[in-house]
């Protein structure tokens, strides 16, 4: 199984892309971060990034995505544009034939880490090894869109399990 996992942002939006393989070793087919220039319009940055994972979408040809879910922070205006990044990366997976899965930011940790209150650093540190990786993926971003796709893997797996006892 192949997953797009992405973490959202207007001015940074981080990507990874991982394959799963029968005996369950997971392999980076790529990662990034997708950059806007906070001097472009908002609508412009927008733009710019639906097209991105586009592009993502039609180079690699996932099975199926998985978004970090907005985490509410005090700033009201980055949660409005997060909040737009995230719209945006949806449609372009729902539009790119994509089911799409949303994971909070605690869900993340605890699949990947095992422990929700977990810092950036033990996220990149899981990251590297699980997927491993000879340096810890920069910027934060990809390493969280990584864990991201690390999440629905898991997750993934265990509903099959609560499947196949039914």
């Amino acid at each position: 199984m192949i997953v797009l996992g992405i973490d959202p942002g207007t001015a940074i939006t981080g990507f990874g892309i991982i394959e799963e393989h029968d005996d369950q070793t997971l392999r980076v087919l790529d990662c990034g971060a997708i950059r806007t220039s906070s001097a472009l319009a908002d609508w412009e940055r927008l733009e710019i990034l639906y097209k991105k994972i586009g592009e993502i979408i039609f180079l690699h040809q996932p099975d199926c995505g998985a978004v970090e879910k907005l985490y509410f922070q005090q700033n009201v205006t980055t949660a409005l544009s997060v909040g737009q990044a995230r719209g945006v990366i949806l449609l372009a997976m729902s539009q790119n034939g994509l089911k799409v899965s949303e994971y909070s930011p605690l869900e993340v940790k605890q699949a990947v880490v095992g422990y929700g209150r977990a810092d950036k650093k033990q996220i990149q540190r899981m990251v590297t090894t699980l997927l491993a990786l000879d340096q810890t993926p920069s910027p934060d971003d990809v390493a969280d869109a990584l864990a991201v796709a690390i999440c629905h893997l898991n997750s993934y797996k265990m509903k099959s399990l609560g499947n196949e006892s039914a």
